[in-house]
């Protein structure tokens, strides 16, 4: 079996990154507007923007069902990849201008983990067994890392925010879970990061990012269907979940996290 066979057969972060996408697609159309983590607000009034609008959700579908498939996972990867970074980088005027606001760094960090996994499903998938492709492959891994430490300093930023999404029924308290899942964030990124516990760290990572989907945002769009921000939220949860996953994927497919990231 061949390492595209293998990801395919195995491996099923790419299929809720794509999932994910779609989703992200599917809520665009049917709110004819960005969501609030997918931003154009940097380029000002923009002229027809419907069609961009439109254009983005089409993206985000085709490229999420191409993802699926082993023929056209690459193809789906990169479509995805490129037009993640599009919406990350279109967070760095606000970061310029806000730099002081850490929710626009956290938007851009966001964004930029979903460009880091589609790297590494693109890479993985290279029927080239070059140095390249698992070198670009180590490089979206090391980005993920990066990001995990920025949804920590968020979460600790945010704290009192955090606690509020905690729904209230969950023992011992609300404060309690924000405490506690920033640290398993920074704990994650450390490990990651030094390549330590990394796979045993990812798949903790998917675990608890599965979590916040199934106790904090799959209700929402029960409690107030008529939100776009609660129809978003999960799929922007489930991306990044996706992300993690792939992640997992990655280094349980090359015995990664028994080594550090750069060897």
């Amino acid at each position: 079996m061949n390492r595209t066979q293998d990801m395919a057969r195995i491996y099923l972060g790419r299929h809720v990154c794509g999932l994910a996408a779609v989703a992200f697609g599917i809520i665009t159309l049917v709110w004819h507007d960005f969501n609030n983590w997918q931003q154009i607000q940097a380029l000002g009034n923009v002229p027809h923007r419907e069609i961009l609008v439109y254009l983005a959700a089409a993206i985000e579908i085709l490229g999420g069902v191409a993802i699926q498939w082993p023929g056209t996972a690459r193809v789906g990867a990169f479509v995805l990849g490129s037009i993640y970074l599009i919406f990350a980088l279109l967070w760095v005027p606000r970061i310029a201008a806000e730099s002081r606001v850490f929710d626009r760094w956290g938007n851009f960090f966001e964004q930029f983990s979903l460009v880091s996994a589609a790297l590494i499903v693109y890479a993985s998938l290279s029927p080239n067994d070059s140095e390249r492709p698992a070198t670009a492959a180590r490089v979206g891994y090391l980005f993920f890392g990066i990001c995990v430490i920025s949804f920590t300093i968020e979460q600790l930023v945010y704290l009192s925010g955090t606690a509020a999404f905690v729904p209230k029924w969950i023992p011992p308290g609300q404060m309690f879970w924000a405490v506690t899942t920033t640290i398993a964030l920074a704990l994650a990124a450390i490990a990651l990061l030094s390549g330590r516990s990394a796979l045993l760290a990812s798949r903790l990572l998917t675990a608890m990012l599965i979590g916040f989907g199934l106790l904090v945002w799959l209700p929402a769009p029960f409690a107030d269907p008529h939100k776009m921000i609660n129809w978003a939220g999960n799929a922007q949860n489930l991306a990044i979940t996706g992300a993690a996953w792939v992640v997992a994927d990655f280094l349980s497919q090359n015995q990664f996290g028994r080594a550090t990231p750069q060897k």
